[in-house]
């Protein structure tokens, strides 16, 4: 899984997501992968932040973890965005990782 790893911040361990968003979709949640990262799709348009923030949003609910623990490092303005989450990178495996399976064998 290219698209997760673990990454420290400032001496605090996450995880690392790379991701690559499409925003205005129908429907928010996880669709594949793209370009080695993980493509995930919000109904929120690009802007204003909107997009970005139904990334937290989605991120937030998804994973039972607080917003104010979800960072957007970079692509503020890109569909591809690096999100660092407080959270150990086993967490978020065992969640997104069966959720990419389902979404991977529908295909």
């Amino acid at each position: 899984m290219n698209w997760v790893k673990t990454h420290e911040i400032k001496g605090e361990i996450g995880t690392l997501l790379l991701l690559y968003v499409q925003p205005g979709a129908s429907k928010s949640g996880v669709r594949g992968t793209y370009q080695d990262r993980l493509k995930l799709s919000v109904q929120s348009p690009p802007v204003d932040g909107a997009a970005n923030e139904a990334v937290i949003e989605y991120l937030s609910k998804t994973l039972n973890v607080s917003k104010k623990n979800i960072h957007l490092l970079s692509g503020e303005t890109s569909r591809q965005k690096n999100i660092w989450i407080k959270s150990k990178l086993e967490e978020i495996i065992s969640v997104l990782g069966p959720v990419l399976e389902k979404v991977m064998s529908q295909k």
